[in-house]
Order: structure tokens, then C-alpha cells, then sequence
């Protein structure tokens, strides 16, 4: 059964562009490059994964891009975004390229584990888990921040998550 979007990013994806084009980052098996391709947008699905991504092929707006984030060569992206959806993924050294591949009124929609998470299971490796105010601090800087919220949520399921909506100055 198809996990349904995250409601952080149900949310704040009507601030992107309507029929822009969104980078659906570290997109795992497409619950949200799937929900916002419904919604009319064109998507790059992003993850290293080509069995999760399979069940992607073939839909409409969705343009399905298998890359290693996490390899020793920064990812170099080929577009500029209308809309950034990051749920669920951690890698610190593209959190800044994030803001710079934005188009100017582009949305970022980030959530993901902090601190605190090890206790609900994994991530618990702190290698994989935001400090306080981590993704605030890295965006504030950097884009102008919409809603920011951390701490502890019990839907889907119990968790520490920190989340982020911020859009670049037009």
C-alpha cells in the first residue's frame, strides 16, 4: 500500500509554482513525487534506488533520475527548481546547494529526523539526525523562512522531526 505524502509538505506545496517543476529529493518509492504530480507539477525524482523508484515509471510528470547523493563528487543538478520537497533524508554537505538551485520565488519543503529520535528507533545514528534549530540556522542565512517547526510528532508514527518551509527572494 502507497504511503500517503507527508502533511508538512501537503501543506506548503500549493507556494510552489503552479505546474513548476519540483525536485522531489531522495524520493525512496515516490509518495510525494506521485501526490504532486496529481497536483499538476512536473517532477524530477531523485534517489540512488532503482527498485524503489520502478513503481515511478511511466507516470506522467515524473521524470525519474537515479544518482548517488552521497558519493564523493558533490551531485551536480541539472535544473533550477520551482519547489524542493525533501522528507526523510539527511546529507549535510547539499544542504546549502539546496538554496541555490531554487529559481527566485522557488519553495523549499524539507522535514526530516533531529535529536532525540533515537529513542523512537532508527535513524538513531546522530551522523543522520538535524541538532536543534539545524535546518533554521543553515536556511535563515539563506532563504526567506515561511514555518519552522521541531520536536516531537505522533502522526504518521512517533518521531523527533524538524521541518522547514523557506522561499527564495524573487
Amino acid at each position: 500500500m502507497q504511503e500517503s505524502p507527508s502533511s508538512w509538505i501537503v501543506k506548503f506545496a500549493p507556494l510552489i509554482k503552479s505546474q513548476g517543476l519540483v525536485l522531489d529529493l531522495a524520493c525512496g518509492s515516490g509518495r510525494h513525487a506521485k501526490w504532486l504530480a496529481q497536483q499538476g507539477y512536473q517532477v524530477d525524482a531523485l534517489d540512488r534506488d532503482p527498485i524503489a523508484t520502478s513503481s515511478m515509471q511511466g507516470i506522467d510528470g515524473i521524470r525519474i533520475q537515479l544518482t548517488d547523493l552521497e558519493t564523493t563528487e558533490p551531485p551536480s543538478f541539472e535544473h533550477s527548481y520551482d519547489g524542493i520537497i525533501v522528507s526523510r533524508y539527511l546529507h549535510r554537505p547539499i544542504l546549502t546547494s539546496l538554496a541555490t538551485i531554487l529559481k527566485p520565488g522557488g519553495i523549499l519543503i524539507y522535514e526530516t529526523f533531529m535529536r532525540g529520535n533515537e529513542r523512537y528507533g532508527k535513524p538513531s545514528n546522530p551522523d543522520f539526525l538535524l541538532m536543534p534549530d539545524e535546518l533554521l540556522n543553515t536556511y535563515s542565512p539563506l532563504l526567506n523562512i515561511i514555518s519552522f517547526e521541531q520536536g516531537e510528532v505522533v502522526e504518521p508514527k512517533p518521531a523527533m522531526l524538524q521541518r522547514i518551509c523557506a522561499q527564495k527572494n524573487i
